[in-house]
């Protein structure tokens, strides 16, 4: 294995910890776009971490003068420490589980980091770039293709009010059955989408309920497709 020694093998190092700075930012500012518990400074940390870890395993301890280890025994361990750290953003909601996409995004910034790491900078920059793709196109394709009888919910509300706690009281109380499928900022508002599974007079009081919500700027409620 190589030892990385001088200010040139130094330069090395320092722009792929930039490179995964970079990318790891990419993707934490669509989680923070987003309102997701694990944003960008998250996503930051857990990207530049997983590149030191990597950096530090395959040259750290070589070119102190020590015998050549394996470098895979750290960045194994990279990969199980990270599970933790996805684990922290999993919650139950109404029945729910939510964080799933927000845990596998750190679980991805953390192979981009340790890709950078490893000297993999083209690697890292494709599964960010594909990442992307996955989040921001394919969510959309994926809510038509799991789309049910019922209704297409939309609630826009005050970002300053506390409406949303309220929100979620009231689709959790309803006879219907319903599921948060969207949230983010639309305009001057926050807009969130719920998908509603039901008979249609319960629908109907649901949206009427969440109309009346202190905070509430407008409800629509669109029949889908079954």
């Amino acid at each position: 294995m190589a030892v990385w020694t001088g200010g040139a093998a130094l330069l090395t190092q320092l722009l792929l910890l930039v490179l995964a700075f970079a990318l790891s930012a990419v993707i934490g500012i669509e989680r923070e776009r987003q309102y997701k518990s694990a944003g960008l400074r998250t996503h930051i940390l857990v990207g530049l971490g997983a590149a030191m870890f990597t950096l530090v395993s395959a040259y750290g301890f070589t070119a102190l003068g020590m015998p050549a280890t394996d470098p895979s025994r750290i960045a194994a361990q990279v990969v199980t420490g990270i599970g933790f750290v996805g684990a922290g953003v999993i919650f139950v909601n109404r029945g729910n589980v939510v964080g799933l996409t927000t845990a596998a995004s750190i679980w991805v910034t953390a192979a981009v980091g340790m890709a950078c790491g490893a000297g993999m900078p083209l690697l890292a920059i494709a599964g960010a770039a594909l990442h992307l793709i996955a989040v921001g196109s394919l969510p959309t394709a994926e809510r038509m293709l799991r789309r049910r009888s019922g209704a297409a919910v939309t609630v826009r509300i005050d970002p300053r009010s506390a409406a949303l706690p309220e929100l979620l009281e009231r689709c959790e109380a309803s006879g219907a059955k319903t599921r948060i499928e969207d949230l983010r900022r639309s305009g001057d508002g926050v807009e969130v989408n719920v998908h509603v599974r039901g008979r249609q007079a319960e629908t109907d009081r649901l949206v009427a309920s969440l109309g009346s919500i202190d905070g509430v700027l407008s409800v629509a409620a669109v029949a889908a497709r079954p």
